[in-house]
């Protein structure tokens, strides 16, 4: 036994899995997935793309950066005190360098880049003889080469520093930087005689020539590393701590701060991967001190070759496609902000670990694309269905009902709930006698009753409530079913003083259409009874065929309301219940207290005074409780007095007088 149900589930799940619509939308997912994986591989192929890959670069790398190696080179700053203490305008003296030199060797230098370029003899022949006496081959002097691109070629323009400078044993090293399309400075320069990688060689720092197109780490915003002012390393004995410079690499050159910011600009200096934070610039001698360092402890972060891009881009596409192959919905949302977390979290790891950058931006896009894509033709698919079941039911139901039914199918069955309802019964008054009028134009009779129906229908609909059935000329409807509505009482009765509104512009059309065609006008009246109380509300019928509608003895005693209606002269009857939940939105007033056909209880009536004053309903209320002590009398002045205060029970005060007249002249 045990076997048996096993296999029949087991042929179950192969039967959901294998079903026709299954393999279809796997079919439908795999072919997402592969359009996903293509057309972003070739968007990676542009320059806007590659551009967004350095900008995600930016925000990983500078996240939890590595700290600053111990031996990092110090800066010696040509910055704005120095030319204050110095007192002289930029370019300064050959031989002010040369003192430097010789401070800085005497300080234990081990080896000492000055990024400033000699490329011209100085006015002074001296200032160059004391320069070239100074340099030895611990010095890197800064030289420059530029692409100069014009109609007819494009050639590099190499400069140099003087030979005279070279022939002294200093060596050269090419200061200059390749700017990504964004105007930062990421990449490592490749130049074999680049400025960092001159000085790491003869600094002793075992380097690996970095790969084509490498990305360099950055350590912090500016002033990030160890700096000093070029006045204090000319005397470093007196302003700067002792043993500062020895067995260290010395980087000279311009840093100065007034231009802090990118929107200022700046003399060399560069916008880097840590600007997104600090929007600060990074001068260009304290880039080469980052370059130097990211070649001699090889920090620098290579970037992850196109095969492996179109691999991640193609897995997480695949990863996307199965996380949604059974449904989309809110899980979808965590699955994709998990995916995103993890895939830039592996990007941030092969960074730390593998020194190889991936950007998370392909992958991370190809999740999003295919499961948006699958949940927006998922979507479209349950708008489909919606629309096919909204056009199946719309004849037949209230829109709020076939709206429940287009978001739920399953409530397509029988059954009931109990639940308080407010139950409107509206029926047309001599409805048999205009009948009877008209038999031998049933059409016209037709018209005439679907053109009174069709704007008390839409009141009722503008209310919000449901119409459960329409009986001859009878309309039953309910509110606070199927949707939750905690106002269902005030909107009944909203909806009711709607109807009545309507009847009256019915009647004056029907009135002017009498008088162009010179017949006698045709006056329609209504009486609406409403109730409110627990009932069954449900599917009610077959299981071939069923309505939505309601049942209980509060639905019963709203149609008995609607006909007491017609007795009291009066077209709105509401129950005690209705009045007690409607009392602050409109003016009730009690009329009496009854037992309809069918219930042993008495069971108070109201209605609403529409446009009653509060001390005209408080009389109205003495008159009722007058009249159930028994004082009240025929000739008493307070039927003129409340015919006058209000108006639309004057027809309910004569029948009150004229039932106690009768009552009064009938033997004893």
């Amino acid at each position: 036994m045990e076997e048996r149900v096993a296999v029949q589930a087991s042929s179950g799940r192969s039967g959901q899995w294998d079903s026709p619509r299954f393999l279809q939308r796997r079919l439908k997912l795999l072919a997402l997935a592969v359009f996903v994986a293509i057309a972003l591989s070739l968007a990676t192929l542009t320059n806007a793309w590659r551009l967004n890959e350095l900008r995600s670069f930016d925000y990983l790398s500078t996240i939890d950066g590595p700290p600053l190696p111990e031996d990092s080179p110090i800066i010696v700053a040509i910055d704005e005190p120095s030319m204050a203490e110095i007192g002289r305008q930029w370019p300064w003296p050959r031989a002010l360098h040369a003192r430097l030199i010789e401070a800085l060797r005497k300080a234990g230098a081990r080896a000492i880049g000055i990024d400033v370029i000699f490329a011209e003899p100085s006015a002074d022949a001296a200032n160059d003889e004391a320069l070239e006496k100074a340099l030895g081959a611990d010095v890197v002097l800064a030289g420059d080469q530029t692409l100069v691109e014009a109609p007819q070629a494009d050639q590099f323009v190499r400069t140099e520093p003087l030979a005279r400078f070279i022939a002294k044993g200093a060596w050269t090293g090419i200061a200059s930087v390749s700017l990504s399309g964004d105007g930062t400075l990421r990449a490592v320069p490749d130049y074999p005689d680049g400025f960092a990688a001159v000085l790491a060689a003869i600094a002793g720092a075992k380097s690996h020539a970095p790969p084509k197109d490498a990305l360099i780490q950055v350590f912090g915003p500016a002033r990030t590393y160890p700096t000093v002012s070029y006045y204090q390393a000319l005397d470093p004995d007196n302003f700067l701590p002792e043993g500062m410079f020895e067995d260290r690499v010395v980087l000279v050159g311009l840093s100065l701060q007034n231009a802090p910011s990118i929107a200022d600009g700046g003399a060399d200096a560069f916008t880097t991967s840590d600007t997104v934070h600090s929007n600060k610039l990074v001068s260009g001698v304290e880039m080469q001190a980052t370059i130097y360092d990211n070649l001699a402890h090889e920090l620098f972060i290579q970037r992850a070759a196109r095969p492996y891009v179109v691999a991640a881009i193609a897995l997480a596409a695949m990863l996307a496609a199965f996380s949604v192959l059974r449904t989309t919905g809110w899980r979808t949302l965590a699955y994709g902000a998990v995916a995103i977390g993890l895939i830039i979290a592996a990007s941030y790891a092969a960074m730390r670990l593998g020194h190889v950058f991936l950007s998370p931006l392909g992958p991370g896009l190809a999740f999003l694309a295919v499961t948006a894509g699958q949940a927006g033709l998922d979507y479209a698919e349950e708008r489909k269905k919606r629309r096919e079941i909204t056009r199946a039911f719309q004849q037949y139901l209230s829109p709020a009902l076939v709206e429940r039914l287009a978001k739920d199918p399953s409530h397509l069955r029988l059954g009931g709930e109990r639940r308080t309802l407010s139950i409107l019964f509206c029926d047309i008054r001599g409805f048999t006698t205009i009948a009877e009028e008209m038999k031998e134009d049933p059409e016209r009779l037709t018209a005439l009753v679907n053109r009174l129906l069709t704007p008390l229908s839409e009141a009722v609909l503008e209310q919000g409530g449901t119409i459960d059935k329409y009986i001859g000329d009878c309309l039953m409807a309910f509110w606070n079913a199927p949707l939750d509505d905690p106002d269902h009482a005030v909107h009944a009765v909203g909806a009711a003083l709607d109807m009545l509104a309507r009847l009256e512009r019915v009647n004056r059309e029907l009135e002017s259409e009498a008088k162009r065609e010179r017949r006698p006008a045709q006056t329609l009246r209504i009486g609406i009874g409403i109730n409110t109380g627990e009932c069954v509300v449900g599917n009610m019928g077959s299981h071939q065929r069923f309505d939505y509608s309601a049942l209980g003895d509060a639905v019963n005693l709203a149609s008995r309301l609607e006909g007491a209606s017609k007795d009291y002269g009066i077209s709105l009857l509401l129950g005690e219940e209705t009045a007690r939940l409607v009392e602050k939105t409109f003016p009730i007033a009690e009329l009496d207290r009854i037992t309809v056909k069918g219930r042993t209880a008495v069971s108070p009536v109201f209605t609403v005074a529409v446009g009653a004053r509060k001390d005209a309903i408080e009389r109205h209320q003495a008159f009722v409780q007058a009249k159930y002590d028994g004082t009240l009398r025929a000739h008493d002045a307070v039927f003129d007095q409340l015919k006058s205060a209000l108006p639309p029970l004057a027809r309910h005060y004569e029948r009150e007088r004229s039932r106690l007249d009768t009552s009064r002249r009938e033997p004893k």
